[in-house]
């Protein structure tokens, strides 16, 4: 069963072509570093997008570089194949000004053998007249569609976004599902036992395990009904161990488990308790945290160490430390291979989804704000003293609030945590985020 998911859409090019100005163009956001020294994005990024109400995740990432003797080398060819793999539409950057290249037609030669939609833009082109003069040399690669854009100046983008979500396909609803079905994502490293946890909760062998990493290569939904209630178990590619691919790669290692908690209401956080909590782990937890996902912290493979009570402990203070920005996520310590502490997942996945889908009084959630103000006075901002008219709920998955002030921006971090803990005590919500947005309210000339 499938239901709908964000489109995801690759950037990938040569060094110092304009991606991630391009991207920052595109997403009208300024997370990608811009700098003209070749290789400079360090790190994936990544943003949602809407362009005429269909969304989808646009990843920004390192130039491909080519061994300067050895034409397309090993590393190279991986790291396009990669970004050909995880994602589901290639968009290739060419640089007008830097002409064509050799690589540029090992590049597209590549592309041509999978069967994806792959769009090839010519960057720093500056108008209709740029057009005439600096396109016509890329249609040498046999390419039939070339889009002229200006990522410095936005010529051209407009159109080739049009162009863009035209080609993808409508968003898929699949089959229909029961109402009040929590949907749940399976995430973690690879071999750290996301498979055989679900074949574990189905109590049947409906997904394939293996030992070797990266079996999974797409998302496998499966329905599943448990004492009345539905559940929706996705099982995901797992985010690759660093070590083990190199940084080029490790940019598309997560644009899969990216997709996957657009779609989930809770994601399932696997952690190998042979190995403990590591990088990409906490990398992991950044990402559901970031999109307002609940969660549980599944400690697995808690077998290997049921004799050692001073390494149960150790795990156990490295998983709180790594996670002390969402310490209200749920730790549960599990073997999905023998099944120990699999039993209290239902269970727990229930209360958090409870809390997750809450809605409150207006005059209950007023209550809780005139007592956070009363407890801790906000300060001064520029002489002023900061005023919280009210508050409002506007929406559920994660529960998220509005509250009116005179001087959003006034509000300093550790008091907008404040409110946050204020809102999350009062309320009961102990297991899942919640999210609060400050809004300005209209001033008098006088106020």
């Amino acid at each position: 069963m499938q239901n709908s998911r964000c489109p995801l859409v690759a950037l990938v090019g040569r060094p110092n072509v304009g991606k991630s100005t391009l991207f920052n163009r595109i997403t009208k956001a300024r997370k990608a570093i811009v700098d003209p020294t070749p290789g400079v994005t360090r790190d994936r990024h990544y943003e949602k997008v809407t362009v005429n109400d269909r969304q989808f995740i646009l990843i920004d990432t390192g130039g491909i570089e080519i061994a300067r003797d050895e034409g397309m080398s090993s590393l190279i060819q991986q790291q396009t194949q990669q970004a050909i793999d995880e994602a589901d539409i290639i968009v290739l950057l060419l640089d007008a000004r830097g002409g064509l290249l050799a690589e540029d037609y090992e590049v597209v030669k590549m592309l041509r053998r999978v069967n994806k939609p792959f769009f090839h833009v010519v960057n720093k082109i500056d108008g209709p007249e740029q057009e005439q003069t600096l396109l016509s040399q890329f249609y040498e690669l046999g390419i039939d569609r070339l889009w002229g854009v200006s990522a410095e100046h936005g010529y051209g983008v407009a159109y080739f976004l049009e162009s863009l979500v035209a080609s993808m396909a409508p968003s898929e609803e699949g089959e229909v599902l029961p109402d009040d079905t929590i949907k749940i994502a399976c995430i973690g490293r690879p071999n750290v036992g996301k498979s055989s946890l679900i074949n574990r909760l189905l109590g049947e062998e409906r997904m394939v395990v293996s030992e070797i990493p990266g079996t999974t290569r797409d998302a496998v939904d499966t329905l599943l009904v448990r004492n009345g209630r539905n559940y929706l178990l996705i099982d995901t590619a797992g985010i690759r161990r660093k070590g083990k691919v190199t940084e080029k790669l490790e940019k598309f290692s997560v644009m899969r488990a990216l997709s996957t908690l657009e779609r989930c209401d809770i994601a399932l956080l696997l952690i190998d308790a042979g190995e403990g909590i590591t990088e990409q782990d906490t990398k992991v937890i950044s990402y559901a945290l970031e999109r307002g996902r609940a969660c549980l912290l599944l400690v697995n493979k808690w077998d290997l160490v049921k004799n050692e009570k001073k390494q149960q402990k150790k795990i156990l203070e490295e998983v709180a430390m790594a996670t002390r920005f969402m310490e209200y996520a749920p730790v549960l310590n599990i073997s999905a291979l023998t099944g120990a502490g699999t039993n209290r997942i239902f269970s727990v996945l229930d209360e958090v989804y409870k809390q997750y889908t809450m809605e409150f009084s207006t005059n209950m959630i007023n209550n809780i704000l005139r007592k956070a103000v009363e407890t801790h006075n906000p300060p001064l901002h520029k002489g002023k003293r900061l005023k919280f008219y009210y508050t409002t709920q506007v929406g559920i998955k994660p529960p998220t609030f509005i509250i009116f002030v005179n001087y959003p921006k006034g509000v300093h971090f550790s008091y907008y945590r404040f409110l946050v803990n204020q809102f999350s005590s009062g309320l009961g919500l102990d297991k899942i985020p919640i999210k609060i947005v400050l809004k300005e309210r209209q001033r008098k000339k006088y106020d």
